[in-house]
């Protein structure tokens, strides 16, 4: 596996060999041949995920390991070129499909060891009739240039180089004739084509390739028939163009196969041709997808690799197809086609990475200057093993470390993508690429809600009039698209992305005024007794402490243990981006009154309520405060609390015999979770299980209809 990527061994490996030399048939960066996994037919291989675990980066890999020895492309399917036509091309003979093919072939054109060029004479033709369609009136300039970048795609790169080039020339001057004439544009520039091949190419593949539009359907055997009706089709849109340009697209597989035809090109041409998608769920990726996938349904073969990457899961898109994690395909990949056309896809989801790797990032981009300790783990456990995450954090540490070292510091430090350019927070980089732009501001607001109800109260709150439940369902289904679906009791589910987005949402404005707004509305939304939890969960937020304290100690020899429990972490799982005073105000220092709450440093002057019991008052005050400080992801997890967490339901579970065992083992597995760096959404339950498969507490939230006006 090349260095550069971490967690890929899957599919880089040599030996034994990963996914990517088993399909292409040869080792990474080298012409060395390997036996293919599945020789009659290989998956359509499609990388799934959220943005930012690095589906771009195992694209480039593959593109620098085979580059040179197959034929080999990638393109994304983001990019500008293919949102829409030039200017001077009418959208009628156009569309992202035709222009991604044109592409696609220029690349896997160029020659690789031990072989020349491949030429794409069917596909030419294909894209000349597609052109032709948009001619009428156009200039001669704008005609000669288009014919011959298409024709271009014939260029052998021999010892004839350059009759392609010629070959377009002759066909622009008869198109230009067609197009000043009275004949018909689109007959006469197919007829120019087809001449041109003829007379400019006498080997019997091209010529085969000539006439391979006789079997179009109802060309009755003439290729130049076939080509206008495929223009027609084209032109017509809708299905009309989606039976065309599979058509196209089968071109360019059939130009392919041929190129890997009879005995010499096949001893010359150790690897498969791989194709490589990013963005695949932009156009034109799905069109292109869709039309490899069902051509190879109905049996017409080819041994193309595609490898695309797409964001989400792809369960939608392709229903049936074979689902795996990256680890799983590391030696086989356990596929076999079915009878639809998606079960010709292989879906991989790619991993996160591991503590080892972070470790090892922070450690490359930081080089030389020294790294604390705990960085790394911390970056681990804020991040969830996102790659985008890791390395960003890491050049944020490098930049300015030591002067500034905690991650909520980090986050907020200006980063400079290069020396000459302006720098920005971190967290406002990372959710550039982490979350959809044009969403950017509502996600903000969103992101303190967990269900759709508290969404819609904070829209009404903070968001324009025209942001209502129907946008907030909508902005829910684009986060499922993006591969970050609500968790339980969130509505952004990951909580790294959740994190960023509610920094930008405190640092939102002077003050804190959208922070507190926020949080307030939800406290106010949260008015049923079923649902303290989450009332208490944004008072802590605000710095308010003492209705969660209250609740916790008054509930405690009452409510389910594992409920009870629950409920603490929830609670405490509130965010803390700023230093609160003894009442909840923010103040201007850095001191973190956490510490000293959870450590009983504070206690004395702590006054305790009438009526209740001091010391489990105490006891459950200091015990929140050390769950708040532990779960924050922001903060590293201080022994010291750690051991006072341990204590505190050590002695609480003395108090109900009817509970100890699983007090006794939270205050065994929840100190060992934080100190191993696992988030508080993955610590243990209190009797070694998920406590979110809890059975005696349902609570997601206000019922999800409410919302729904």
């Amino acid at each position: 596996m090349h260095r550069r990527l971490h967690g890929c061994g899957a599919l880089f490996d040599v030996d034994p060999a990963g996914l990517a030399p088993r399909l292409v048939g040869l080792r990474p960066h080298h012409h060395r041949g390997h036996p293919v996994e599945h020789p009659d037919e290989p998956p359509f291989v499609v990388l799934t995920g959220a943005r930012g675990l690095g589906k771009s980066a195992v694209l480039a890999e593959l593109r620098e390991s085979y580059k040179g020895h197959t034929p080999l492309a990638l393109v994304d399917c983001a990019e500008a070129q293919f949102a829409g036509p030039p200017a001077d091309r009418p959208a009628e003979s156009w569309s992202p499909l035709a222009q991604a093919l044109l592409v696609l072939a220029e690349q896997l054109a160029e020659p690789v060891t031990g072989a020349g060029r491949i030429t794409f004479p069917r596909l030419m033709s294909g894209l000349v009739a597609v052109a032709a369609g948009g001619w009428g009136g156009a200039d001669s300039e704008r005609i000669r240039r288009e014919v011959e970048r298409i024709l271009l795609l014939n260029e052998t790169g021999s010892w004839i180089s350059g009759l392609a080039g010629r070959m377009a020339g002759k066909v622009a001057a008869k198109v230009v004739a067609a197009a000043t004439g009275t004949g018909p544009l689109v007959s006469g520039a197919i007829e120019a084509t087809l001449e041109s091949v003829a007379e400019g190419f006498a080997s019997r593949r091209h010529q085969k390739a000539s006439v391979w539009y006789r079997t179009y359907p109802n060309a009755g055997g003439n290729a130049q028939r076939g080509l206008i009706l495929l223009s027609g089709h084209f032109r017509a849109g809708d299905g009309s163009r989606e039976h065309a340009e599979r058509y196209l697209v089968r071109a360019l597989l059939a130009d392919l196969t041929e190129a890997y035809a009879g005995v010499l090109p096949r001893m010359q041409r150790l690897g498969r041709p791989l194709v490589l998608l990013d963005n695949a769920q932009c156009a034109p990726g799905p069109g292109l997808v869709a039309a490899v996938l069902r051509d190879r349904t109905d049996g017409i073969a080819d041994q193309v690799v595609f490898v695309a990457a797409r964001r989400g899961d792809g369960r939608g898109e392709l229903p049936g197809a074979v689902r795996r994690e990256l680890p799983e395909v590391a030696r086989r990949t356990g596929w076999a086609p079915g009878a639809a056309p998606s079960s010709r896809a292989l879906l991989v989801a790619l991993p996160r990475l591991g503590p080892d790797d972070t470790l090892h990032i922070v450690g490359a981009v930081c080089e030389d200057t020294p790294v604390p300790a705990r960085l790394p783990l911390a970056a681990h456990r804020l991040t969830g093993g996102n790659p985008l995450g890791v390395v960003l954090l890491a050049e944020a540490a490098a930049q300015h470390l030591p002067g500034v070292s905690a991650l909520g510091e980090l986050l907020r430090a200006e980063i400079r993508p290069a020396e000459d350019r302006p720098g920005r927070p971190a967290y406002e980089a990372l959710l550039d690429r982490l979350v959809p732009a044009e969403r950017l501001e509502e996600l903000t607001v969103l992101a303190a809600a967990h269900d759709h109800g508290s969404a819609c109260a904070l829209a009404s709150a903070l968001l324009p009039d025209t942001f209502g439940p129907a946008s907030v369902r909508a902005l829910q289904t684009l986060l499922a698209e993006e591969g970050l679906p609500p968790a339980r009791g969130q509505f952004v589910g990951d909580p790294f992305v959740r994190t960023l987005l509610l920094l930008r949402l405190h640092l939102r404005d002077a003050g804190h005024a959208s922070w507190r707004t926020a949080h307030e509305t939800l406290a106010d939304h949260y008015t049923a007794p079923e649902h303290a939890r989450y009332r208490l969960h944004h008072q802590l937020a605000l710095g308010v402490t003492e209705p969660a304290v209250a609740e916790l100690r008054d509930t405690f020899p009452t409510a389910g243990t594992r409920s009870w429990l629950r409920t603490l972490r929830f609670v405490a799982s509130a965010p803390y981006f700023h230093a609160h005073d003894a009442e909840g105000r923010d103040t201007a220092g850095r001191a973190d009154r956490r510490v000293a709450v959870a450590l009983g440093r504070t206690d004395d002057g702590h006054p305790v309520p009438e009526g209740v019991d001091a010391v489990l008052h105490a006891r459950i005050r200091r015990l929140l405060h050390a769950v708040w400080l532990l779960a924050d992801p922001l903060v590293p997890p201080d022994p010291l609390v750690c051991d006072r967490l341990r204590f505190e339901l050590e002695q609480l579970s003395n108090l109900r015999p009817a509970g100890n065992a699983l007090l006794w083992r939270a205050s065994r597995d929840w100190p060992a979770a934080a100190l191993a760096g696992r988030p508080a959404d993955g610590w243990c339950g209190a009797d070694g299980s998920d406590d979110t498969d809890d059975r005696d507490d349902t609570d997601d939230g206000p019922d999800d209809r409410r919302g729904a006006a």
